[in-house]
C-alpha cells in the first residue's frame, strides 16, 4: 500500500515514522513518474512491515520537494529516523529498484 502525502503529513508520516519510508517525489506531467508507479506500488506490497511506501507530488507540495532538494523526478527518497538515508533518481524496472531499496535498507 503506498500512502498519498501531503505538506501537514510529511513530518508525521515520513520524519517521525518508526519504520524506514521510500517516498516517491512525482509529477502528473512526468512520463517517467507516470511509468513509477505502478512498479512501486507493486513493490510496496514485497516490504509490508519493513519499509512504508509513500508519494508526494511535486507540483501540489513543491516545498517539501525543495527542502529535500529534489531537482529531478521520479525521485525516491528513502528516510530513516528523519534522515535521508538513500535517494533512487529516475525510472527503473521493478528488479532493479528491488536491489537498490535492498542496498539503501542493508546500510540501516
Amino acid at each position: 500500500m503506498v500512502t498519498e502525502l501531503t505538506e501537514k503529513s510529511f513530518q508525521k508520516e515520513v520524519l517521525e515514522s518508526k519504520l524506514p519510508v521510500i517516498v516517491d517525489f512525482w509529477a502528473s506531467w512526468c512520463g517517467p513518474c507516470r511509468m513509477l508507479a505502478p512498479v512501486f506500488e507493486e513493490t510496496s506490497k514485497e516490504y509490508a512491515g519493513k519499509l512504508k511506501f509513500a508519494k508526494i507530488s511535486t507540483e501540489d507540495h513543491p516545498n517539501v520537494a525543495s527542502n529535500n532538494m529534489v531537482n529531478g523526478i521520479p525521485c525516491l527518497i528513502i528516510f530513516h529516523n528523519g534522515e535521508e538515508a538513500g535517494r533512487i533518481v529516475g525510472f527503473m524496472p521493478k528488479p532493479l529498484l528491488k536491489q537498490k531499496i535492498d542496498a539503501i535498507m542493508h546500510k540501516l
